[in-house]
């Protein structure tokens, strides 16, 4: 059987782990992208297959070309393959075509985010620095006609895969389509539960609009609480100017160094709406709580008064209420290191493969 791996891009985050995995259990097939980074390349030792847009002059603004990424993928020739495997969120490799026959499976990290669920948010705060006023004439330019390709495109899929119940609503919501829950793989084996004494609040992850993280620096500047805020990005300056002495802020730490961080502290605050979030999981395994906002992926994971709390609003106001009342959750760290092995790679790899098999079986019979 003759199989082929196809994802949006392979820059670095969440999804580009699911695409690692799945190729671990395929380990012969190529990959098929729209752009891939030096890093990414070398980690799929030479396995990834780009597109045009992977050089100058389209390189640096791959982020401006959706019309191009839904015209490449939809054109990949991709007849000589038996099984297809497409990751997909925020872009547009669900689009690939297979040969009548083969089986094409859809890893679904989101229905596009710009076209739908935050299409409002997005045009608000595109994201892009000096480029916003760009990114949102781009928007309402193509948000009609792009939307209506991605709605025929998710027809195009076989079976669907969601990544969190959340996303399996959204599937159903935008796509009409029907999908199964099998959450991403967390590499929890970095993070370990520590009974060491704990104390402020942490965050992690990139420092843009979407991830709200001035709610946090906000709220922890208001009640002079520690906070220390690891990670880089676009909003990283704003972030700075928001926060009181009471926040730290950390730009270059490695795996190691957040795996402290978060096993330090007495919660994980998280006020993004994400569709999974692997940082809050991360979090977890260390026997740190987290302290959500309550929508989207989170819903999955936490469990108040075993795993964490959440806040109702996304709004500072919300979560000083929350931090103003934390007194921890109970749970022992042990615990709630215990409830994030649910979502490692290993239990990921079972749960994908058997799922591939089922629809493969079904198809042969």
């Amino acid at each position: 059987m003759k199989v082929a791996i196809v994802h949006d891009w392979l820059v670095g985050g969440g999804a580009e782990k699911v695409v690692l995995e799945i190729s671990k259990l395929f380990p012969e097939a190529p990959i098929y992208t729209s752009y891939c980074s030096d890093e990414w390349q070398k980690r799929f030792d030479g396995k990834v297959v780009t597109s045009y847009m992977q050089h100058w002059p389209f390189s640096s603004l791959r982020k401006f070309l959706p019309v191009l990424r839904a015209h490449w993928f939809s054109h990949l020739d991709l007849s000589q393959y038996d099984l297809i495997i497409s990751s997909s969120g925020n872009g547009e490799a669900l689009g690939v075509k297979g040969r009548n026959g083969a089986t094409h499976i859809s890893y679904c990290h989101s229905p596009t985010h710009f076209y739908w669920r935050h299409y409002e948010q997005y045009l608000a705060q595109p994201g892009f620095g000096i480029f916003n006023p760009l990114a949102r004439l781009g928007l309402r330019l193509l948000m009609g006609p792009m939307r209506r390709w991605d709605y025929k495109a998710a027809q195009r899929p076989d079976y669907f895969v969601a990544n969190s119940t959340h996303i399996k609503n959204d599937i159903k919501k935008y796509y009409g389509r029907d999908s199964v829950v099998i959450h991403p793989p967390v590499e929890i084996g970095h993070f370990t539960a520590s009974n060491k004494p704990r104390r402020g609040f942490v965050t992690v992850g990139r420092q843009v609009p979407l991830k709200r993280t001035d709610l946090i620096v906000q709220a922890c500047t208001k009640l002079n609480l520690p906070l220390t805020v690891v990670g880089n990005g676009p909003e990283h300056s704003m972030l700075v100017e928001l926060a009181g002495p009471s926040v730290n802020f950390v730009t270059d730490a490695d795996i190691k160094a957040v795996a402290r961080a978060m096993a330090s502290a007495e919660a994980f605050l998280f006020a993004s709406y994400e569709d999974f979030g692997i940082t809050p999981v991360e979090a977890m395994a260390t026997g740190t709580p987290v302290i959500a906002y309550k929508a989207g992926g989170a819903l999955d994971y936490v469990v108040p008064g075993k795993t964490g709390k959440f806040f109702t609003k996304q709004t500072v106001e919300s979560l000083v209420e929350v931090l103003s009342n934390f007194k921890g959750i109970g749970s022992p760290a042990a615990e709630i290191s215990k409830a994030a092995e649910r979502f490692s790679s290993q239990r990921f790899a079972e749960e994908f493969s058997t799922y591939i098999k089922s629809k493969l079986d079904k198809t042969e019979a």
